[in-house]
């Protein structure tokens, strides 16, 4: 504060000070408190947290890539331990690794938590040691353990694929893990929750899931939601999308359904949303009038994208999930699709799918094409946008490998 600042305050007759000051003066006065005292806009706590994963298989191009992105980040997670059968810890991208030690003394630096993934999808072995009081016990003491050791910010767990006789059990072991962290940061990991009518045909009755949203929404400090891999899930928006190849990442329709269910139950200012930066590979098979099934083939960076749609000579375009995709017939193909008929205004990247149809409505024939989608700058952007819409916490980016789309970063 001034000199002129700290005199005004002190003085027992302020009114008659300031109307003493000249305009000039008065101005300057007005605004220096007006910015001393009242936040500017757009510098608030309503702004976004950005975190996001650094894969294990990719230690040395997560770190890189991570690192040089440190002033966009709020947390990085090292997405690098598993669990053993016996409830045990194992580090599988060795954290002692320079490439580690280098990030994590940048990240530090930089005022950027260090938040280790636990990982786990062994549904018999959850099942079998959080049911146990004892090994539950061993098992949240291995993990506090690794986070007091490091002095990790904290721990972020992400146990999937339970059963649902695990539900309860996982509940009471994340409310004894927060209990035994202290003032450490409880990040909870969720398969995201598709609403039940736009899942199911014919609801069950009763309804069970493997994760209390509820429960759980109130021991973790964080609730992120793995708002990925929707793929076929939501059958209401397969029906209404079923005009083109539809096997999304993760559908900005999809992620605001995801959303609003998960509202009912959780703070709004923990949730994260999990937001994908790759994409898959299809083997789409097409029978008259619909596109019939869809075989996942692999997972897949942008890259590999870019260089496929080169390879066969077309072009992505961005379909109806808001995801850049393509189709195309693999060399081996002996499908003959070229003198087809097909609308005048199908994008580049959609024609083989369309070609494919076109044969099958013709023929009666059952065909196959591959397709390719994946998510990208323009995708991440409406999911940031819906986080935004709903006040969230922020989105935590699935991965940071070095092959994410790099217009990305420019977001945040």
């Amino acid at each position: 504060m001034s000199t002129i600042s700290k005199n005004l305050f002190k003085s027992t007759n302020f009114s008659y000070t300031l109307y003493m000051l000249n305009k000039k003066y008065f101005v300057f006065l007005t605004l220096a408190l007006a910015i001393l005292f009242f936040p500017i806009a757009g510098q608030t706590e309503t702004d976004l947290k950005i975190a996001g994963w650094i894969p294990y298989w990719k230690v040395a191009e997560g770190t890189k890539d991570a690192k040089n992105n440190l002033d966009k980040l709020d947390a990085i997670y090292p997405f690098s331990f598993t669990v053993k059968n016996d409830g045990t810890l194992k580090d599988l991208g060795d954290l002692e690794n320079r490439n580690w030690v280098k990030l994590f003394r940048e990240a530090k630096k930089a005022r950027v938590d260090i938040i280790p993934t636990v990982m786990w999808s062994n549904a018999n072995s959850m099942q079998e040691i959080l049911s146990d009081p004892t090994t539950r016990k061993n098992h949240i003491e291995q993990i506090v353990e690794m986070v007091e050791d490091d002095n990790y910010a904290g721990v972020d767990i992400d146990y999937e694929g339970k059963m649902a006789s695990t539900k309860d059990y996982f509940s009471l072991f994340i409310e004894e893990l927060k209990d035994k962290l202290d003032d450490k940061t409880l990040v909870c990991t969720i398969e995201a929750r598709t609403p039940p009518d736009s899942l199911y045909r014919n609801i069950p009755n009763p309804l069970i899931y493997a994760n209390d949203y509820a429960r759980l929404g109130q021991a973790c400090d964080v609730f992120q939601i793995m708002t990925y891999d929707q793929q076929r899930a939501d059958i209401k928006l397969n029906d209404s999308k079923r005009g083109s190849p539809y096997a999304p990442t993760a559908d900005a329709d999809w992620v605001e359904k995801v959303i609003k269910l998960a509202l009912e139950d959780i703070p709004k200012n923990k949730i994260m949303l999990g937001v994908p930066t790759y994409g898959a590979e299809y083997e789409v098979t097409v029978s008259p009038n619909w596109y019939q099934g869809y075989k996942k083939l692999w997972a897949l960076n942008p890259e590999y994208g870019v260089k496929t749609a080169k390879k066969y000579k077309t072009r992505a375009f961005t379909n109806s999930a808001g995801e850049l995709a393509f189709s195309y017939l693999p060399k081996e193909s002996t499908v003959k699709l070229k003198s087809l008929t097909i609308p005048k205004d199908t994008p580049r990247g959609l024609e083989i799918a369309a070609k494919a149809l076109a044969h099958a409505n013709k023929t009666g024939e059952t065909v196959k094409f591959n397709y390719v989608s994946w998510s990208d700058a323009k995708a991440i952007k409406e999911k940031i946008k819906l986080a935004e819409k709903y006040d969230l916490r922020g989105i935590a980016i699935f991965k940071i490998d070095g092959g994410e789309d790099k217009n990305i970063w420019k977001l945040f």
